[in-house]
């Protein structure tokens, strides 16, 4: 069944706020990095703002989302520059040992079950291949989980998931709570209050209000992103036996054992 990710995703031209951008850009510039000469499939790339960087890095690479739209959207934009197919992330239509990297940004909270998913990529990757995965953490004491989200998954819980399917894991932070703003700071009790009573809006121009009250003004969503897009610097690593409440993000990179 198709499920409609529409109301859950930026487009581009959508009014977002600059860390919104900086936080798109940061993991596709730190998954670079995994897939230079590598064959990458991307799964759940939305409208697909960071297939143009992955393209230029990868051998190969494929793309691909469950929600037509997202699809038709990101296809219109890249045209023959990326081979995009709808797919679930339960199911991914490649043969086994056929890739190199996996890459699923927050998005791994939606998938009814993520241990199939994880299982899928256990299947499709070579030995040594990386599924690289990017969620915000819910360990933060004022988390809100997005509308229509399954399950999230801290640093321990991840390691647990891919632990038990025969990957080693490695994980970083990314986003400080103690560097946002003081804006920031000061609405996060009150967004905590009203997430526990059910206030948070959950259409895309409820969360534009939001945004300009949290952030002041807001930026259009670009419908590409590059090394030029914003600075960049690594992630933190983070020890993997520990649940973090330090980060906004949360990355993940692990690797198929033989």
């Amino acid at each position: 069944m198709n499920r409609d990710f529409t109301n859950v995703t930026e487009l581009a031209g959508d009014e977002v706020s600059q860390e919104q951008v900086e936080r798109l850009t940061h993991r596709y510039l730190w998954a670079g990095a995994y897939c230079d000469g590598r064959d990458v499939l991307e799964v759940a790339c939305g409208s697909g703002q960071g297939l143009g960087h992955l393209a230029a890095r990868a051998r190969c690479l494929w793309a691909g989302d469950l929600t037509s739209r997202l699809v038709r959207d990101a296809h219109q934009h890249y045209g023959d520059r990326v081979a995009l197919l709808e797919l679930d992330a339960q199911r991914l239509p490649f043969p086994d040992s056929s890739l190199d990297v996996v890459i699923l940004f927050e998005a791994i909270y939606y998938l009814p079950s993520a241990a199939i998913f994880v299982a899928e990529c256990r299947r499709v990757l070579r030995p040594g291949g990386q599924v690289l995965v990017a969620s915000a953490n819910p360990g933060l004491w004022d988390f809100n989980p997005s509308p229509q989200s399954v399950s999230y998954y801290g640093v321990t819980e991840l390691g647990r998931l891919f632990g038990e399917a025969g990957f080693t894991c490695r994980f970083f932070g990314h986003l400080p709570v103690d560097a946002v703003s003081f804006r920031q700071r000061l609405f996060r009790p009150i967004k905590k209050a009203a997430a526990a009573l059910g206030l948070i809006p959950k259409t895309m121009a409820g969360k534009k209000l939001l945004k300009r009250l949290v952030f002041g003004g807001l930026v259009p969503m670009p419908a590409e992103i590059g090394p030029e897009t914003t600075a960049y610097a690594p992630p933190i690593p983070l020890p993997s036996e520990l649940p973090d409440r330090r980060f906004k993000v949360i990355y993940a990179a692990a690797a198929k054992t033989e």
